[in-house]
């Protein structure tokens, strides 16, 4: 009877022991599990974050220019030539320090991608150098400059929309939230079955009490 008793107590703990081993294995894996979810959930952010930013300049600085231009219809129909040529150059040099800001924030685009945007921020960067072109020539005395110029803000306006509907469509499918992956619930051995033990009445035949 001893004997028996050590063996149960003996197989019931390890029975816990390894329980708990394989309970403390799934709650080790699962939590890894978490912590990598939260991780990849915080990095999304991030990197929505500093799209939304890298597109929001790019848009505003395109807006600016847009300013220009029409500040350059303005200072064409000035009837002093003398003051019209000074106010086309202040314009001239006005939209080359835009557009070079524009070229620097077109390309933090092009590294925070992705790639469908940007495509779409360098048409818009390409857009404005026919109209820059134009300037010049209005500058130079062409009497058909202003209105190349003009024929020039069409094609960039069609530029910075196409890149706000691209760019906006990028930021809704960034916002979709991944789906976390299921709890991992530990599997827990089932528990041994106690055979029990029947105890023999001596001088009995062997039957049982």
């Amino acid at each position: 009877m001893g004997d028996n008793t050590l063996w149960v107590g003996v197989l019931t703990a390890g029975t816990a022991v390894l329980a708990s081993w394989v309970t403390s294995r799934g709650t080790a894996r699962a939590a890894r599990i978490q912590a990598e979810t939260t991780a990849a959930v915080q990095r999304a952010d991030q990197r929505r974050t500093a799209r939304r930013t890298a597109y929001a300049d790019v848009i505003e600085q395109a807006q600016k220019m847009g300013d220009l231009y029409w500040k350059v219809n303005d200072a064409h129909a000035e009837p002093d030539p003398e003051v019209r040529i000074d106010a086309l150059k202040d314009l001239r040099l006005r939209l080359r320090d835009a557009y070079a800001s524009l070229r620097h924030l077109v390309r933090i685009v092009e590294l925070e991608g992705p790639q469908e945007v940007a495509e779409a921020a360098y048409r818009l960067r390409r857009s404005t150098s026919d109209s820059y072109e134009a300037l010049e020539d209005m500058i130079g005395g062409d009497a058909g400059a202003i209105e190349r110029f003009n024929e020039c803000y069409a094609p960039f306006w069609a530029a910075l929309v196409a890149l706000v509907a691209v760019a906006r469509g990028v930021l809704q499918d960034d916002a979709v939230p991944a789906a976390a992956p299921a709890p991992v619930s530990a599997p827990v051995p089932p528990p041994r079955t106690r055979r029990p033990w029947v105890r023999r009445r001596p001088g009995a035949g062997g039957r049982p009490a």
